[in-house]
């Protein structure tokens, strides 16, 4: 991955992780593949749409969701991944969303992706269970620069979260989140706080608590 790949200087204050809990809520990132397209009526959307709600009710329990709907070639893959500290309740509402969103902002394409604070929600036509996919990278970083390398990681509490999809096995997940954290020194050094966002992991700190515990 390169740090150029995609970036994006949204602000990661706390007000701003406050407001992704609200319904509603602007998703962080989308992207759109050129896999294909299909038309309205057709088996792929009644696919598509089937999909969704399996995932939206699949995943709350665990906070993750994985699946398959029909036979090629209008078969739909997809898979659903909350946040793990997030209330189930929180986790269905954002896979919902994530669902409605995710057409109105990739409409008839047969892949697609959309992360929120509390999940991500990916379906493409093309099989990807099990594989690392790291075609993409966001980078989200808090504005606000660090004092010092001493104090940062000296007297400074520092908070952090990883996470993987769960279709991955334990060392591709290790694989997948040392290959987006070796980026954060060239794309984010000196800051308070950030992320970086993909399809098969993500991993963020802050200075600030951000996650529920």
């Amino acid at each position: 991955m390169s740090c150029s790949r995609i970036t994006s200087s949204v602000y990661l204050l706390t007000l701003a992780s406050l407001l992704q809990t609200a319904f509603g809520a602007e998703p962080l990132f989308r992207t759109c593949s050129n896999t294909g397209n299909f038309s309205a009526g057709s088996p792929y959307e009644a696919n598509l749409k089937q999909l969704t709600e399996y995932l939206s009710n699949q995943a709350p329990p665990s906070w993750f969701g994985l699946r398959s709907i029909g036979q090629n070639p209008n078969q739909a893959y997809g898979l659903a991944l909350c946040r793990g500290d997030v209330r189930s309740a929180d986790c269905k509402t954002c896979v919902v969303e994530a669902g409605n969103e995710i057409r109105k902002r990739c409409p008839y394409k047969k892949g697609a992706i959309i992360w929120y604070d509390y999940c991500l929600l990916k379906h493409s036509n093309m099989e990807f269970f099990g594989k690392i996919d790291n075609q993409i990278a966001i980078y989200l970083w808090n504005p606000n620069n660090a004092s010092g390398e001493m104090e940062v990681y000296g007297a400074v509490k520092i908070y952090g979260l990883t996470q993987c999809t769960q279709d991955l096995s334990s060392s591709d997940c290790k694989k997948c989140l040392d290959g987006i954290i070796e980026q954060l020194p060239r794309c984010g050094d000196k800051k308070e706080g950030g992320r970086v966002i993909g399809p098969s992991c993500n991993f963020r700190f802050e200075r600030y608590r951000f996650v529920n515990t």
